[in-house]
């Protein structure tokens, strides 16, 4: 349960940076709504509340958190923006989750 959890606090603060970046995207280079750029920054300030529930310590939690983002940025382009990725993507994202797993799960002696 505890791994669960901590993938579930990774996978939600991806999503709150990810769309809070986004939605600054579309406001600054795409001209949107201020609306958007201020909800961007409610996202962007949550995730970095979220990030803070991790069982880990800073670093550790931040570097495989690295990981996490680009597996979600990966995904984030192909169902947001229809950008698909090739499969030497899904082999990146691959090598970087077993990372992730490594440093965050694996036993320490």
């Amino acid at each position: 349960m505890h791994i669960l959890n901590s993938l579930l606090l990774f996978v939600l603060s991806g999503l709150f940076e990810i769309g809070g970046g986004y939605l600054v995207w579309l406001w600054l280079r795409e001209g949107k709504s201020l609306w958007l750029v201020l909800c961007g920054a409610v996202l962007l300030t949550t995730y970095g509340f979220v990030a803070t529930l991790q069982p880990a310590n800073f670093g550790r939690a931040y570097a495989a958190y690295g990981g996490v983002f680009i597996i979600l940025s990966i995904l984030w382009g192909w169902k947001i923006d229809n950008v698909m990725p090739d499969r030497l993507d899904w082999l990146g994202a691959a090598i970087v989750l077993v990372g992730v797993l490594v440093m965050m799960y694996a036993p320490r002696t």
